[in-house]
């Protein structure tokens, strides 16, 4: 046997052990081992050790798992829930986890025990996921794990989505599997009812990056020991900071962007052809509003479905939801001069697990390398007129503002542009200045940029337009702008900017909403403004409940606010007329933007 052969047999072996999963769910769940070529990432570990280790720390890696009392961070003993009439009881034994479900009418025959197979996430919140009653099909569980508050909430409560949608069934192998594992292959035959899913990782790995493994093994393994560091042959692997700008981007867009699946695609039986360094546009092409008509199929199907890119864009086709990173910043003048890619800012390897940011994007370094006229801070203060050192001259915060929903929260929006009035006036969107500036009106934002960069006062300015952008749109704007809004009001550095005593009264509004996303959104935010007026609040309390609680909330800010007390008019609550915040804030609400929103992140 060659010595090639004899690595090649190893890691095949050592991937086989990695890919089963435990007995008690073997034939449930996908496997992971395959397609051709795939290896595993402990094929990598042996020559990449600070490579595999750097990885294993991310969120990435953890995306799927198969559960264990290592990858599950949710309570399970003692646990009961009620879903549409089910009764789920949750328990456990080692590293197995049952689910008893039984109707919540008496009568309604005996508990069904099922398990949990998989769990998707570890960072912000887990799902999880049950075997269905086809080959290896997993239904999601209808119930979700919020890690910050350590409890479960209804899964559907998650999203931003019109209240009283039906909650509807989740199957990984052909929804969430597309970007929560690596080189997914549903193998769904419907002829057939069967699935038979397969993955060559059931998390994000390193050939999710880098390509098929087999080749570059081959290739090292038959290397002579003192000729390792020979440079790599054509398409042995892929290494993403070492394409151009476009192609590494389009590694990380596999996952980080909305496409085009054509219905001609078979992805669902033998999964997708895009691998790492591959042209997405040749298998998935990116959905870019204004350039849509000239993608093949995807103009008639915005023709028959006209409401799919509001749930996905603003009306000016800038990108509105999380995980569509790419759909931004193909849109940003750096990326279309060919020099900013993904990999400018993020790194797998050299980073905080947390954002995946390497440590000179954590401030404006990134940026000074091509736009090195603001490296000084003489030049950076004139540009932004602001100190040098606060919130204002942080490049990020000006161009690349927190105006993407996702997770509960906001990130920044990777389309990069400048701060402007008249978008927020004519698209809805809000703008880096107002939400950095709660306090602000949108036309004080106007005036600002009039005086300091020449941008014309916008028409359509009207009396609403003089209130607090900040409590303007948490009042009237639309379920995404109120959601954005809250996540605003307890963002530190708008506090610092802002002032806090007269953010709870708004957010109270917000814990009243509609939406328990909004809700959880609101509390998590009043947490961070005034952590005594949010103990005890749960944003899936029940409307009449919430009402009572928004009224003690009320009282017990009045009562928390020093006599002398100062606040700008503009926010509308002034502690010196409490009682008549509501009157005042009432016509705000009234104009609540109550059209429908659904936001796919």
């Amino acid at each position: 046997m060659t010595r090639a052969r004899f690595w090649l047999l190893l890691c095949a072996i050592g991937h086989a052990l990695h890919a089963s999963p435990p007995p008690h769910l073997a034939g449930v769940v996908p496997s992971e081992g395959g397609p051709a070529g795939y290896l595993g990432s402990e094929s990598c570990r042996e020559c990449h050790r600070d490579a595999f280790d750097s990885w294993h720390r991310t969120f990435h890696r953890t995306m799927t798992q198969y559960p264990t009392r290592g990858s599950v961070k949710a309570r399970m003993e003692g646990v009961t829930l009620t879903h549409d009439g089910v009764r789920y009881r949750l328990g456990s034994t080692g590293d197995v986890f049952k689910v008893w479900l039984e109707s919540v009418v008496p009568g309604g025959g005996e508990p069904v025990e099922s398990r949990l197979s998989l769990v998707t996430g570890s960072h912000h919140m887990q799902v999880f996921w049950m075997p269905g009653e086809d080959g290896n099909v997993q239904v999601g569980f209808p119930f979700t794990w919020l890690i910050p508050e350590q409890r479960w909430v209804p899964r559907h409560a998650t999203f931003i989505r019109p209240p009283g949608t039906p909650h509807s069934t989740e199957i990984w192998n052909v929804g969430c599997s597309r970007c929560h594992s690596t080189a997914i292959e549903p193998r769904v035959d419907p002829a057939r009812r069967a699935v038979e899913t397969r993955a060559a990782e059931l998390g994000i790995s390193c050939e999710a990056c880098h390509g098929p493994g087999q080749r570059h093994v081959a290739a090292r393994s038959s290397t002579p020991k003192s000729n390792k560091a020979s440079p790599l042959a054509p398409d042995e692997v892929i290494h993403p900071a070492k394409l151009d700008a476009r192609r590494s981007s389009e590694t990380c867009g596999f996952c980080h962007a909305m496409k085009w699946i054509d219905r001609n695609e078979p992805w669902r039986q033998s999964g997708f052809r895009f691998r790492p360094g591959d042209r997405l546009d040749d298998s998935t092409p990116l959905i870019r509003p204004r350039t849509a008509a000239n993608v093949p199929g995807l103009k008639e199907f915005l023709a028959r479905n006209p409401a799919v890119l509001s749930e996905y864009f603003w009306p000016d086709g800038m990108v509105r939801v999380s995980g569509r990173e790419l759909n931004g910043l193909v849109e940003s003048k750096c990326f279309e001069g060919g020099r900013l890619s993904c990999v400018t800012c993020h790194s797998m390897h050299d980073s905080d697990p947390d954002d995946q940011l390497k440590k000179k994007a954590m401030g404006n370094a990134a940026c000074i390398e091509c736009h090195g006229a603001y490296a000084s801070k003489d030049a950076l203060a004139a540009h932004t007129h602001h100190a040098e050192a606060s919130p204002g001259s942080d490049c990020r915060n000006c161009h690349m503002p927190h105006t993407t929903y996702g997770v509960l929260g906001a990130i920044r929006s990777h389309q990069i542009s400048k701060p402007s009035a008249s978008e927020t006036l004519l698209h809805g969107r809000p703008n880096a200045c107002n939400i950095c500036h709660l306090d602000r009106s949108l036309a004080w934002t106007a005036r600002q940029l009039h005086a300091w960069h020449r941008q014309p006062i916008p028409s359509g300015l009207g009396p609403a337009h003089d209130v607090a952008d900040s409590v303007r749109m948490a009042l009237s704007g639309d379920a995404g702008q109120r959601a954005l809004a809250a996540w605003h009001l307890g963002w530190e550095p708008a506090l610092k900017t802002s002032g806090a005593q007269w953010i709870p009264p708004i957010l109270a509004v917000l814990m009243d909403d509609d939406h328990p996303a909004i809700r959880c959104i609101a509390g998590r935010s009043m947490g961070r403004v005034a952590p005594g007026l949010a103990e005890g609040f749960r944003f899936e309390l029940e409307p009449k409940d919430r009402e009572r609680w928004a009224g003690r909330t009320w009282a017990s800010w009045k009562r928390s606010l020093p006599h002398d007390a100062v606040l700008p008019a503009s926010v509308l609550v002034q502690p010196d007329e409490p009682d008549a915040i509501a009157s005042r804030l009432a016509p705000l609400r009234a104009a609540r933007d109550e059209r429908p929103v659904r936001l796919r992140e």
